[in-house]
Parts: structure tokens; sequence; C-alpha cells
């Protein structure tokens, strides 16, 4: 809702990971990937044939889409960038790939609610959690004559969290006049939906936030999940992060066993699940949200750098004299950390929270809160484009004897 948002956001991968992180950059959209013989088919932009690379490593990190509702996950928050979701969205005539095609959907997203707005009209968000929240307050926000509602199938905002939270950032959207239905399922085919909300007639204007959905096209079906949030198709992975089938195989092995593939973030199962209740599965469920991701890339990248030297290099033990070998995942503290976002200038923290039920406690909220979110984008986006700050306060931040 505010475009110039996206320069603070953005920046071309190119000349970073090719300058700053003297690595190749291929800029195409890898379509098959086989772990037997460890090569990946890549069609590259502005080239017609498809590529073949082979490699001795690789990392997936795919990340995944929040459309539930679309065959491709189409959703606002995610640019539509592979081949054969693009023809089949709803904005074919933008190619996201490139940054001046996502700045440009922006551009009319906000056209669109700027002329929503000088019409009075009603705003309906389905789904009140993270995204949910952080959208409607910000449209509250910027467009004063906008009629907002949300709902939510669950009892409160934001989904398991603690009550105070979800207290919190309701009586937030309360006091600015943002109308709340909960235990409310969302059914666009029934009239009497829209009248039991207020909406008599239906919305003019509807934001389904609800859900993710994997986009793993490129993968084996034996490598994903036959189920799942948004019906499956997550990269299954073992302790060690590396892809497994669904026997629970490792999927790609070299000639001594260890593994060469490994999958992390929002694109895998998030969780290594076992009998009995998810307390006792060796890695209960993990949120899909950006801490983990980089926790998984922290062992992921151990875990190359072991299996290098013993195979590469014959270095069988550490400096210290112990064996090498993969280390194992965790469920990382971390996960349980969650800033809401209450327009520009609110917000709230919660932190240690976990898989069960309104676990976790609420330790910053209002204007401070908001500061510290700001913070923590300009040191992620610092870090990400290889900046020296950001990388010294996140590199402490996963690399703490606490928890790795």
């Amino acid at each position: 809702v505010k475009p110039k948002h996206l320069d603070a956001l953005t920046f071309t991968l190119y000349p970073v990971i090719e300058g700053r992180m003297a690595c190749k950059f291929i800029w195409g959209e890898v379509t098959e990937l086989d772990g037997q013989e460890r090569t990946a088919t890549i069609q590259p932009m502005f080239v017609k044939d498809k590529e073949v690379i082979d490699f001795d490593f690789c990392i997936i990190a795919a990340g995944c889409n929040f459309g539930v509702f679309h065959k491709w996950g189409e959703s606002l928050w995610f640019p539509t960038i592979h081949a054969a979701a693009r023809p089949e969205g709803s904005w074919p005539h933008l190619d996201e790939r490139f940054l001046e095609g996502r700045r440009r959907h922006i551009f009319e997203e906000y056209k669109a609610i700027k002329d929503l707005n000088e019409k009075n009209a009603s705003v309906l968000v389905v789904g009140a959690g993270f995204i949910g929240v952080e959208w409607i307050t910000e449209l509250e926000h910027f467009f004063k004559n906008l009629k907002l509602t949300i709902i939510d199938a669950l009892p409160q905002c934001l989904g398991p969290l603690p009550a105070k939270a979800a207290n919190y950032c309701s009586n937030y959207m309360k006091r600015h006049g943002i109308k709340e239905h909960y235990n409310t399922k969302y059914n666009a085919k029934d009239p009497n939906f829209y009248t039991s909300i207020g909406l008599a007639g239906g919305a003019t204007k509807e934001y389904v936030c609800i859900g993710v959905k994997a986009s793993n096209y490129f993968m084996p079906t034996e490598t994903t999940s036959e189920k799942g949030p948004g019906g499956g198709g997550w990269i299954l992975m073992d302790m060690n992060l590396a892809v497994k089938t669904r026997e629970g195989k490792v999927w790609s092995t070299d000639e001594q066993g260890y593994p060469r593939i490994f999958a992390i973030g929002d694109c895998n199962y998030g969780c290594v699940d076992g009998p009995g209740p998810m307390d006792a599965w060796p890695i209960p469920a993990i949120p899909k949200i950006s801490y983990p991701g980089e926790e998984e890339a922290i062992v992921a990248i151990k875990n190359i750098e072991k299996i290098d030297k013993i195979v590469f290099r014959g270095i069988k033990t550490s400096n210290m004299g112990y064996p090498l070998e993969p280390v194992t995942m965790h469920w990382p503290w971390g996960a349980g950390m969650f800033a809401t976002s209450l327009g520009p200038d609110d917000a709230c923290f919660v932190a240690g929270a976990n898989w069960v039920k309104n676990s976790g406690l609420m330790c910053v909220w209002g204007s401070p809160c908001a500061v510290q979110k700001e913070i923590i984008e300009a040191s992620k986006v610092d870090e990400c484009a290889f900046g020296i700050v950001g990388r010294l306060i996140w590199h402490f931040v996963h690399h703490t004897p606490v928890h790795l």
C-alpha cells in the first residue's frame, strides 16, 4: 500500500551475488532436479533451449506461495515467476521475474485500492493470521474511506499465539473501525455468509490471506509430501535436512552414503514427524517464517562443509580430534518469535512460542515494537545485500552456543 517502500526492500541479485559474494549467478528457472545424476535442468532467461548443469552439492531454498485457492498458489504476497504459472495468472501482462515487472504490479494494485477508497468501498480480508492482520491495518492507515472487515475460522486473530497478543491486535482493530468476525468460515457461494458478517450483497473487494501452498514443481513426486498445508507437495527431509523419499530413504547420496541435496526454508515439509503426539516427533512442526529458514541454512551449509572434507579432502576428524559427521537439525528457538505490524506506527512482538496452542509471551508492543520491526527490516535487507552491518548482526544471532 506504500509503493516507495519497495525500494527499501529490494535490490538486484546479480551484482550482489557475482560482485560482493564472488559466486556465479545463473538467471533461470530450474524445471527438473535429478538426484541420482546430480544435475539440474534449467530454462535460462533469453534462451529458447533448456540447459543441464551438474553439481556436487545442492541446497533447495525455493520458498512457497500463499494463494491456497489458486492452481499455482498465486497471490499478491509473492511474484508470479514460474513459466507454467504466468500464462494462467491474473496479471499475465506483467513479468514479475523482473524487478520492474514487480514494481509495475504494485503500482497497479495501489491505483486499484486508491479507486476503491474514493468510492468508499467495502473490503473483506479472509484470514486473520499475520498477513491478514498486517494487510487490513495497513489499508486502514493509508486509505481512511474503506469499510474494512476481517474474518477467520478460529476463535481469535493470530491463530495459535497467546491470547494477550491476539487481544492487543483485536483491540487495535476495534479502535480503528475494523469489523472482526471469528469462528466464521469463508463461503463465497452462500449469500447468507455475507449477510452474517454485515456485507449483504458481498464485498466490493476480497483478499484471501489464509495458508500456504507448495511450489516445488521441479521435484519428483517421490520426494514430496502427500499431505500438509495447501494439499501437500512439500519437500521431505530427514534430520540432516537431506531430501528424502516417501519411503524414508535419502534421495541423493554419493558412493559413501553421504547426502548431496538439502531442502531448507519454506519449501520443505517443515517437520520430521513420527508416531505419537507432536511433542514426541524428532522435529515438531516449524512455522514458515524467515528465522527457521536461516537456521536451517546454517545446518545445511555445515553439513556440506563436513561432507566436502570427508569425501573430497580426506579429512575424517575435526581440529579437536572428533570424528566428522553431519549434524542434525533442531527446533529453532527463533521459530517462536513473531512480530506483527499494526500499520506503520504500532506492532506487537511474541517470543517463546512453539507448536503448543497459546504458547509464547508478548514482550514488546506499541511504538517501540514498530521501531524494532524497522531495525529488523533494515538490517535483514542489508545482510541479504551482503552489507557488513547486517551480516555482523545476523551472523551472531545464528552462531551462538545456545542453539547451534
